[in-house]
C-alpha cells in the first residue's frame, strides 16, 4: 500500500493533511471552510465524548440543549463578547427562498426578511443565559451544572481540517452559583478535568495556567486553559475554563434570593474542547507512517489479520481468531478481524499502521501448527512471537504499556523543547533554531505583549499555575517581573 505521506521533516502542514485525509478522518467540504468527519475519524470523536461526558456526570453536571440561532439583541447584551465574536458572526437575515421569475434558478424572498437577524451560534453564553433568567429565582435553584453537545459556526478565512474550521464540534459548559467562590472553584474543577483527559486519555502532557489579559475569553473576568506542545514546536490550546464573574448574569438580569433573603446576581463560569483535540491528537503522536492513537482513544485496539491460501486454511484459523476475539470483547476491548480475501496481508498491514490501531495479530498455516501468534505494536513497532493461548492476558498489560509510552514520549519531547530565557535576543534565536516552550519575565503590560506579538508572531500562551514567584526583568522592556510565563508560537 503506497501511502504517499509527505514527511514531517519535509513539510509537516502538508504531513498532517495527508495523515487526516489517507487515515480517512475527514475530507474538505463543498461548503467553503467546512469540513466532513468521516466514520473513522468521527468514532475518535465518540470515543472522545464519551470519556468526558462520564467526567462531566461523575461531577454533577448534566446535559441539556439549546437553539443553534441567537436573536441578534442577545448577543449585543454583553459588550465585550459582541465585540470578540463580531467578525466571526454568520448571520441569517430571511426565512424563505423562492424560484426566480425568469426561470434562473431559487432566489432569496425580498418579502421573508427576519423583523429581528438571527445569529448562528458561535458559542452560547447569551442563548444559555437567558433562560437560565427563567430557571433561577432562589439559591435552591443553585449551582445550576449543564453541559450541551453541538456544532458552533465561527466564520474563518483561513482553514485546516480540525484545527481551524467554520464550523465544529464541541461540548460547551455553563454553569451558575450563588458566589463567586463557588464558581472559581467550579473553574478550576474542569480545568483540572481538562488536563486529567488530556493526559490520562489522549496522552498529551499539558500546562495549565490563567490566559492574560490580551488573549481571555470575550466577556470573562479570568480564563484558564490547557496548552499542548505539537511536534513541531507550536503549541495548542488544548481546552478553556472561564470565569464570567456576574457579567452575563448582570447582562441578562439573572438574580436569585439568597439564603438571607437578600437579591444577587448570579455567578457564572463557561467552558470547552471541540474536535480541535482530534487535530492534537494526530499532531503530538503520529509519524511518517501514519497515525499513532492512544489504546483508551483508539476506535479498534486490535486488527487480526489472517494470511491463508485456500479456503480451508482460513476456515481453521477464524475457529482460532473467534477465541481470541470474543474473550477480548468480554473484557471490553474492540477487535476487528479483516479475513477480505480482496487484499493481501502487506496492505492490511500497511493500512492499519495508517490507521493507528495499537495492536496487530497475525496468523497463518504455519501459527496454527505451533499454536503462536505474530504481535505487533503500533508505537514502536516491535513485534514478537506468542504463544495463541497467551494473547488474551497479554494484550490488556500490553495496551496501558503503549498508552504509557506514548504519554512519557510526549512529555520527554515536550521537557526538551520547554526553555527559561532572559534576554529578547536569545528569545527570538532560539523561536526560530528549536521552537517550542519559552518561559520568560513579562512585565505584566498589554503593550509589551502586543509588541512581541507583532515583531515574533509568538503568544502568551498562559501564565502556568505552577510557576513560583521570583524576581526577574521582563526580557523586551527590562521593567520589574515577579515570574515567567510561557511563550509560543501557536495554532
Amino acid at each position: 500500500m503506497g501511502k504517499g505521506i509527505t514527511s514531517r521533516e519535509e513539510d509537516y502542514s502538508q504531513w498532517y493533511i495527508d495523515i487526516v485525509k489517507k487515515a480517512d478522518l475527514a475530507e474538505n467540504s463543498d461548503v467553503r471552510g467546512c469540513m466532513v468527519i468521516k466514520p473513522y475519524g468521527y468514532s475518535i470523536w465518540e470515543s472522545m465524548q464519551q470519556g468526558l461526558d462520564k467526567m462531566f456526570k461523575d461531577t454533577g453536571h448534566v446535559n441539556a440543549y439549546f437553539p443553534l440561532f441567537i436573536p441578534k439583541s442577545f448577543l449585543a447584551k454583553e459588550a465585550s463578547h459582541v465585540e470578540g465574536f463580531a467578525k466571526e458572526c454568520a448571520i441569517v437575515t430571511h426565512y424563505r427562498l423562492k424560484n426566480a421569475e425568469d426561470g434562473s434558478g431559487v432566489i432569496v424572498d425580498p418579502d421573508a426578511k427576519l423583523e429581528e437577524e438571527l445569529i448562528v451560534r458561535p458559542t452560547s453564553e447569551t442563548v444559555i443565559w437567558n433562560s437560565y433568567k427563567k430557571w433561577i429565582q432562589s439559591y435552591r435553584d443553585l449551582p445550576l451544572l449543564i453541559n450541551q453537545w453541538a456544532n458552533v459556526v465561527r466564520w474563518e478565512m483561513r482553514t485546516r481540517l480540525f484545527l481551524r474550521t467554520a464550523e465544529f464540534l464541541w461540548q460547551e459548559g455553563h454553569t451558575a452559583h450563588a458566589t463567586a467562590k463557588e464558581a472559581e472553584k467550579e473553574t478550576l474543577l474542569i480545568l483540572d478535568l481538562y488536563a486529567d483527559f488530556v493526559e490520562n486519555f489522549m496522552g498529551v502532557p499539558v500546562v495549565k495556567g490563567k490566559k492574560s489579559e490580551g488573549e481571555k475569553f470575550p466577556g470573562a473576568v479570568d480564563t484558564y486553559c490547557i496548552e499542548a506542545l505539537m511536534q513541531d514546536g507550536k503549541a495548542l490550546q488544548a481546552g478553556t475554563s472561564h470565569f464570567l464573574g456576574q457579567n452575563f448574569a448582570k447582562a441578562f438580569d439573572v438574580q436569585f434570593t439568597g439564603k438571607d433573603g437578600k437579591l444577587d446576581y448570579v455567578w457564572g463560569t463557561s467552558w470547552g474542547v471541540s474536535t480541535r483535540l482530534i487535530g492534537g491528537l494526530i499532531m503530538a503522536h503520529s509519524d511518517d507512517e501514519g497515525l499513532i492513537i492512544p489504546p483508551k482513544l483508539a476506535p479498534i485496539h486490535v486488527v487480526i489479520v489472517p494470511i491463508f491460501k485456500s479456503d480451508e486454511e482460513l476456515e481453521k484459523i477464524t475457529e482460532k481468531v473467534d477465541v481470541i476475539a470474543k474473550e477480548l470483547r468480554k473484557k471490553g476491548y474492540s477487535v476487528k478481524f479483516d479475513n477480505r480475501d480482496t487484499h493481501k496481508p502487506g496492505f492490511k498491514f500497511a493500512e492499519y499502521e495508517l490507521k493507528g490501531v495499537p495492536i496487530r495479530l497475525a496468523i497463518g498455516a504455519r501459527d496454527l501448527e505451533n499454536g503462536t501468534i505474530e504481535m505487533a505494536r503500533r508505537d514502536t513497532k516491535e513485534k514478537k512471537v506468542v504463544p495463541f493461548d497467551e494473547v488474551a492476558t497479554i494484550i490488556p498489560h500490553l495496551l496501558d504499556e503503549i498508552q504509557e509510552n506514548i504519554f512519557q514520549k510526549a512529555l520527554k519531547f515536550r521537557e526538551e523543547k520547554t526553555t527559561k530565557v532572559d534576554t529578547y535576543e536569545d528569545f527570538k534565536k532560539l523561536l526560530e533554531e528549536k521552537g517550542g516552550f519559552f518561559l520568560a519575565h513579562w512585565d505584566g503590560t498589554k503593550e509589551t505583549e502586543a509588541a512581541i506579538k507583532d515583531e515574533t508572531k509568538a503568544t502568551i500562551r498562559c501564565i502556568p499555575l505552577d510557576s513560583p514567584e521570583e524576581d526577574g526583568k521582563c526580557m523586551y522592556s527590562g521593567k520589574p517581573s515577579k515570574r515567567r510565563v510561557l511563550f509560543a508560537r501557536a495554532y
